[in-house]
Parts: C-alpha cells; structure tokens; sequence
C-alpha cells in the first residue's frame, strides 16, 4: 500500500512538473514566498520536512517559485506560526496544529489526538477518509489552507526524573506537556506545563519540573534530556501518530499560478512521506546510544494508560457536546477510528506480535 502511493506522489511530481514545463513555464511570473517554520534548524528532521518542500518546489519550476524557509524565532516564535500566516506576514508555514488547541480544540484533529491514529491511519483518514476536505472546511474560518507535511510516527512518553509505577505516582508531578495531552495528565493528577524546547533542558536540570515529553529518541538525544532524567517512559499516548502540515493563506494561494500549486502539492506530499520514513530509520540507533548512555526505559503502567484512555474519550464527548467544529471532526473520526483499529488488531498487530515476540537471531 504505502509502496503504491509513493508511486502516485512520484507520478503526481511527474506531472507538476510537465504542467509547467517548456514554453508554458517561460510565460509564468518569478514568485517569491517566505516560511516560517515551527521548529529550529537543529531538529533537521522535522524541520527538514519544509526544505524539501522548498528544494522540490524550486527543481519543478526551474528556479521560479522560490520558498524561502526560516527557522523558529527568526521570525516569530515557534508557536506563533499559524498567526504568521493569517496576518500575512508569511505565506505559509510549517508546523503541528495541535498548538493551537487554545483557539478550538477542532485543530488537534490535523495532527493527532491521544489514543487516536497511527501514522498510517492518519494518512489514511486524511487521503482516502474524507478527514483532508473536513480539515479544510474547518480552515477557511482561518483563512488557510492546510496541506499534509510530515508524520513523527508513534512518540516516545517523555523523561522522568523518577520512576512512575502506578497511577497514584503521577498525583502532583510537573510535566512538560502542552495541549490536549497536558488536559489528560492534568486530570490524572498531574501538573501540566507548557515549555518552549530551548526552556526544557534547563527545567528538568534544576527541578522545576519532574518530566518532559519531546519526540523521539532521535530528537530527544539532540536536546540532552538523558543527562539529567534518566528514566524514558513510552508510549507517548497522546501523540500515537502525529502529522506535521504545511499551513499556507488562502489569498495568496489563490494567487498562485495552477502549476505552482500543482508544484507545491506535490512537493508536500514528498516531505509527507519521507519524513517518517527518516525518522523510523534513525531513532532505532538513537535509542540504542541512549541505552548505552545509562537511559533506563519505563513502560507506563496499565493502571495509567486506562485511566488517560477513560479521560481522553470523556473529555472528547464534552467537547463534542458544546463545540460545533469539534463534533463535526469527531463523529466521522471516530467512526473511521473503530473501522482501523479492527482491521489493524485482525492483521496488522498479529503480524507484529508474532515476529517480536519470535525474533530471528
């Protein structure tokens, strides 16, 4: 399946680029746009997700729609990408929708909710489950367009300082851990904290905070959190399979030449793709140095994650309840949830558990 769709981009990248190709190409305006990005330079895999984009789009049109990305901060803070976009100080940006859960709760819906889709079943939901043009109904009250741009995969549970055991052990704990992931733990006893990632390092060092959660190993290891919260828990339940998007404003994609577009599209969908692809190849050794450097892996007690999954689906039927835009995401997502989740647990899991559990020496 993901071998047929990389060859439907490959093709979709083929035909951006005879659209605007040759004599078609001569006649079309040089433009010019800027990015900004919701992460810094030294994550280069997730913030590699929009110089592909910008490579890409640059090789389809010759040279003549350039994109030029900037780095969290250099412009506006990380978490103010999204705003950037609808003031038109950027075209578009590249960031996780999630982040701005603050303005609705609706916009967790782009990138992940906890115990919701991998990142398979995100795509899928996305592509082929009515999720994209939901998403983008949901958008034009922003004035942006949102384009699929990068998946994490299944996230880590974050560094603890101690060893988190049963339930009971979370009760008073303070955890970096922003948006609706931080709601959950809130109402399991913990206390939520929403750091910017140049602010955790030092949290953690000094015992502000007892927790963080980030990525993964590979980005994890980047920041340092092994030197001072030895303790890796996992799963990140809240972030089962987390998309990254390219946010771009409405008026200035109208804008845009057909091919262009075209060009983009495509260019998105390559950086959607790879990105995961990077990642599940690269956090395996980053895991292993970790271990080696004294990281003492946690698995989250059962007691724990049954109680976050009862609070996450109370707290999704509230919402659902007062919030239009929230039930109109939800029902069809979670009717599309139950049919994956079947058919993962029938084939999929079976598959996995066996050759896990049956390792070939």
């Amino acid at each position: 399946m993901q071998r047929r769709s990389f060859l439907k981009k490959a093709g979709t990248v083929g035909v951006a680029a005879a659209a605007v190709s040759g004599s078609a190409l001569a006649a079309e305006p040089t433009v010019q746009w800027r990015l900004t990005s919701s992460f810094p330079k030294s994550l280069d895999t997730i913030y590699g997700g929009a110089t592909t984009l910008a490579k890409r789009v640059a090789e389809i049109t010759e040279g003549k729609f350039q994109i030029k990305i900037y780095a969290a901060g250099e412009i506006v803070p990380g978490l103010q990408a999204l705003d950037a976009v609808q003031s038109g100080t950027v075209q578009a940006c590249h960031t996780t929708s999630y982040y701005y859960v603050g303005k609705n709760k609706a916009f967790a819906f782009d990138t992940c909710l906890p115990f919701g889709l991998t990142a398979r079943q995100q795509n899928a939901w996305v592509h082929f489950g009515g999720g994209l043009q939901l998403l983008r109904d949901f958008f034009k009250d922003y004035g942006v367009i949102n384009f699929p741009g990068g998946n994490t995969g299944a996230q880590m549970g974050g560094w603890w300082r101690e060893e988190i055991k049963t339930l009971a052990d979370l009760k008073g704990k303070k955890m970096r851990i922003p948006g609706i992931g931080g709601e959950i733990m809130a109402r399991l006893g913990a206390v939520p904290q929403n750091l910017a990632a140049g602010d955790i390092y030092a949290a953690l060092e000094k015992g502000a905070i007892d927790a963080a959660e980030f990525v993964g190993p590979y980005d994890d290891e980047k920041l340092g959190f092994y030197k001072v919260a030895k303790h890796y828990a996992y799963p990140g339940f809240w972030e089962p399979g987390p998309m990254v998007s390219f946010m771009v404003n409405a008026a200035e994609w109208a804008k845009l030449p057909k091919g262009y577009q075209a060009a983009f599209e495509a260019a998105a969908a390559e950086a959607n793709l790879t990105m995961l692809a990077e990642y599940d190849a690269k956090n395996p050794a980053a895991l292993g140095r970790l271990l080696q450097n004294g990281v003492k892996l946690m698995r989250y007690p059962t007691d724990m994650m049954q109680a976050a999954q009862r609070e996450a689906f109370a707290l999704y039927e509230e919402e659902a309840a007062k919030n239009p835009a929230f039930k109109k995401l939800y029902e069809p997502w979670k009717k599309f949830r139950a049919q994956e989740h079947a058919w993962f647990n029938y084939c999929e899991q079976a598959m996995e558990d066996f050759m896990y559990a049956n390792r070939v020496k």
